[in-house]
This record gives C-alpha cells, structure tokens and sequence, in this order.
C-alpha cells in the first residue's frame, strides 16, 4: 500500500503515443480518398495510351424490320429494339437506306436495307471516370475543400511518420537514410531531365 504522505509521481507527457494514434487514425479516414487518387493517377499517366474516361465501342446488332418511312418513327423502333431509353440528341437521314441516330457517347448508324444498326462510340468506365472527375477537381470550388484538407492529412501523415518509431529504425537511424532516398527521386529527375 502506498504511503499517503509520500506525493504521488507525475506521469511524464510522452508526445510518440499521440502522434501514433493520430497518425493511425489519420490514415483510416482518408484511405477511401488515396485509393481514389491513387487509382486515378495511374489512369491519368497513362492517358497518351488510352482513354482513362470511356472505351471505345464498335458492334453491330441484327434487327428485324421493315422499318418506317419515317426518320423519328424507326429511330423509335431502334431504340427500342436495343433498350435504349435515352433521348437522342439528332436523328437524320444519311441516304436513302441509312439512318443516323446520336446519342450522348455512340452514334446509331441503321442501315435499312441490311436490317442492321453499327453502334459506334464509347461507354464512360465507370469508376475510373468518377475518380479523374474528382482527382481533376471537376467538382470545382466545394470539392477544393476536400481536395485540400486531403492534402494537409497527407502532410500530416508524412511528417508524423518520420517520428512514430524511435532509436536506430527512427529518423536518426536508417530512415533518414530512406527520407532521403525517397527524396532524391524528384530531385534527382527534374537535375537529369534538365527541369521544366
């Protein structure tokens, strides 16, 4: 039993145990957003070798007819035949015997006399276009403040992580040598690629 009249020791503060909660819990909130990013980054790098946003569509249906004499008529009998509910944009008569109908992404190309439509266009990919949207901030001035508390959080993180371990794996040890490493990289690229 301890003695009364003995003060009791304070405990000292220690700043590691918070950095490391913080830093945790830091990371949890924003993992959903740094596979956003991440992905979408990816994507964008690479944009000189494909569309990130839409694939190309290119296939061609078998449909039965005869179709209307009338331009909106068949455009109606096309669309409904494919289960397309979206309002087109145009419908015109290219020839005698093919018909154009535009849509938002892919053109319906009817050829009447084939009984056939060559569908042309691109279909949005999905996930990876919602992701550009936001990584471009598309979303404009309320996405901004997203985009920039993401980025304090990835700041955070950063610094906090050069102190979260202590002694000879710490920053005084091997990762300083790996800080510095990681930051020769763009350094390093921008000095041979001769800068912008």
């Amino acid at each position: 039993m301890a003695d009364p009249a003995q003060p009791t020791k304070k405990r000292p503060f220690l700043l590691r145990p918070w950095v490391r909660a913080i830093h945790r819990d830091a990371g949890y909130l924003v993992v959903g957003l740094t596979f956003v990013y991440a992905l979408s980054g990816l994507a964008v790098n690479h944009i000189a070798d494909w569309d990130p946003n839409f694939h190309q569509v290119a296939q061609t249906h078998k449909l039965p007819g005869p179709f209307p004499a009338d331009d909106q008529a068949a455009a109606n009998k096309v669309l409904q035949a494919l289960g397309i509910t979206e309002k087109p944009t145009d419908v015109y008569r290219v020839s005698p015997e093919r018909l154009d109908i535009t849509l938002e992404h892919r053109t319906l190309h009817l050829d009447t006399k084939a009984q056939q439509v060559l569908e042309e266009g691109q279909k949005p990919r999905f996930f990876l276009r919602l992701a550009n949207w936001l990584h471009l901030n598309r979303g404009k001035k309320a996405w901004s403040y997203v985009a920039d508390a993401y980025a304090v959080i990835l700041l955070y993180l950063a610094t906090s992580g050069l102190f979260m371990i202590p002694g000879k794996k710490g920053l005084w040890g091997r990762g300083l040598v790996i800080a510095l490493i990681g930051a020769s990289v763009p350094v390093g690229y921008v000095v041979l690629s001769g800068g912008p």
